[in-house]
């Protein structure tokens, strides 16, 4: 096996384990619902997830685990796409927002701070603003 394909099935796993976490956060009110499901069949063809790491992902999203990134920039895509999915279905409620604070700690983001960061996050996608913004605006949240 040449470190080529070592780097391809970590980054495969990577992309897999962040597609898990995301599920999490669109059974967390019980069903996904047919925004959710368009958004992670987007999310499963972008993260080249394959068919049976979708399936089986979808049987049991909490077997994989939620592997933060090392760079900060990293976290805050995982928490972008975290919270759109959240947001799917323009109602973020309290099993969705607990679950997502939850996905962030584990995403390294201090707990203090938790109920300000998923707040500014909704406050972000709801107006609908791209990545690079997202990732602006929550560098300087405290502005």
């Amino acid at each position: 096996m040449s470190i080529l394909d070592l780097y391809s099935n970590a980054f495969l796993e990577r992309n897999r384990d962040h597609f898990a976490a995301i599920v999490r956060v669109a059974l967390s009110d019980g069903a996904i619902n047919p925004e959710e499901k368009a958004f992670l069949d987007r999310l499963a063809h972008n993260l080249n997830i394959s068919e049976e790491d979708y399936a089986a992902v979808l049987k049991s999203p909490e077997k994989y685990p939620i592997n933060p990134p090392f760079f900060y920039d990293s976290r805050l895509e995982r928490l972008y796409d975290l919270t759109r999915m959240v947001y799917a279905d323009h109602i973020a409620d309290e099993e969705e927002t607990s679950v997502l604070s939850k996905l962030a700690v584990g995403l390294g983001f201090t707990p203090g701070n938790i109920k300000y960061i998923i707040a500014k996050a909704y406050d972000l996608v709801s107006h609908g603003v791209d990545l690079d913004t997202f990732k602006e605006e929550m560098k300087h949240m405290n502005r």
